[in-house]
């Protein structure tokens, strides 16, 4: 039983009368003990309820029995008077936070009791139906940073209310998603062998526009990384260019946030639920860490980034060495992608071969005019006659399309 559990963590005796000690410690005879757990002993209020505290856990069920009865059987002043002592003891106390059938105004005096066992406080915060002692252990921050689980159990209470819920995700955040931050995190994923997530947090901000970024968040993304160090060339990026990744306020990643979800599904129809989610815990990271994630982040995380309204951070996406030529020759026909990603594209030999990919480019409107001027000498003629027709792409690529469609007999 939880209940008998708490009771051994707290079993310390607190009381100096030496009948008080032989009874708990279980020295004095069974008639002795029985007489205590009946009441019938001559002794102090708090002594006694130390007494049947204790005994309630009895290996002896007439005991135990007894115990409990006579607790039961205690008034609800004098249950109230131990609530709020300086000097009861702390299993006493912790037998007032948690029985299941006690007055509100005596589990209210036991959370505001400094001597009040964590432990126990920890138990009430799991079962209470009644979401005001869940906001009144909220206020005793100091017991909440010191013990975590409690935060815990109010959180995963299905009574907890939304005030109850805000100081604990409050004091969460503050004391303890601060105090692990990035560098906590990329010890964890470097003892799991997530080396690449690792090397990630170890140079990432965990920073948005809002404030921290979540843990939970910051677990979920580590799942998304694939590439190490050792795999990136980040050349590409002069130093000049990191003054595009400036701060951004919250309306400007709300906006982003929209509209990487209306391409994907200007693109792609429906967006599920699950990846609207991915999306904004992506997206509502800072800019720095979201252009480190684009370089190593996985095929996920690479389609999401892609779609992002910075020019930095989209660009590192076709710079990701995990990229495919099957991912580029989709890039290179999105609608929505920024025209210095296809840029990027045009410029990298290998993908340069690739037909579907120019020819993706060419048909692309977004596409530079002087990167399709480049593009289309290597377009077949067949292609080249339905691009001078295509209504879609700009007037000097259907005019130089139609005079090499021309130029090649048209045929």
């Amino acid at each position: 039983m939880d209940l008998l559990l708490l009771l051994t963590l707290t079993a310390e005796i607190t009381s100096t009368n030496p009948v008080v000690q032989a009874i708990i410690s279980g020295k004095a005879p069974q008639p002795a003990r029985l007489a205590a757990a009946r009441g019938m002993l001559p002794l102090p209020q708090n002594d006694l309820l130390e007494v049947l505290v204790a005994l309630t856990a009895s290996d002896d069920s007439q005991i135990a029995t007894a115990a409990t009865e006579t607790l039961k059987a205690e008034s609800a002043e004098d249950l109230l008077t131990a609530a709020s002592g300086e000097d009861t003891a702390p299993n006493v106390l912790a037998y007032l936070a948690t029985v299941g059938d006690g007055k509100q105004e005596v589990y209210e005096a036991a959370i505001l009791n400094t001597r009040t066992p964590d432990q126990a406080l920890a138990r009430l915060a799991a079962t209470t139906t009644n979401s005001s002692l869940l906001e009144l252990i909220t206020i005793n921050q100091q017991r909440l940073v010191r013990s975590p689980e409690i935060i815990d159990a109010i959180l995963g209470n299905r009574a907890c209310s939304s005030e109850a819920e805000r100081r604990a995700r409050e004091t969460r955040k503050e004391f303890f998603e601060k105090e692990r931050g990035a560098r906590q995190i990329a010890d964890e994923l470097r003892a799991r062998g997530q080396t690449a997530a690792a090397e990630f947090f170890e140079a990432a901000e965990l920073t948005t526009a809002v404030g921290e970024l979540s843990i939970d968040d910051a677990w979920l993304i580590a799942q998304h990384i694939e590439v190490s160090d050792e795999d990136l060339d980040d050349t590409w990026l002069p130093a000049e260019r990191f003054e595009e990744l400036v701060s951004e306020t919250a309306a400007e990643v709300s906006t982003n946030v929209q509209r990487v979800i209306e391409s994907e599904r200007l693109e792609s129809g429906e967006v599920s639920a699950e990846r609207v989610s991915l999306i904004r815990r992506i997206m509502f990271m800072n800019t720095k860490d979201r252009m480190k994630l684009a370089m190593k982040g996985d095929r996920e995380a690479r389609s999401i980034l892609i779609r992002d309204s910075n020019k930095v951070v989209c660009s590192a996406v076709v710079k990701n060495p995990r990229v495919t030529e099957q991912e580029v020759e989709n890039i290179a026909a999105m609608r929505t992608v920024a025209d210095e990603v296809l840029r990027l594209i045009a410029l990298n030999r290998s993908w340069a071969r690739s037909y579907p990919i120019i020819h993706n480019l060419a048909r692309n409107p977004r596409t530079p005019l002087p990167t399709v001027m480049n593009i289309l000498p290597r377009i077949r003629t067949k292609d080249l006659a339905n691009l001078a027709q295509n209504r879609n792409v700009a007037e000097g690529t259907r005019r130089q399309a139609y005079r090499l469609h021309q130029a090649r007999g048209g045929e």
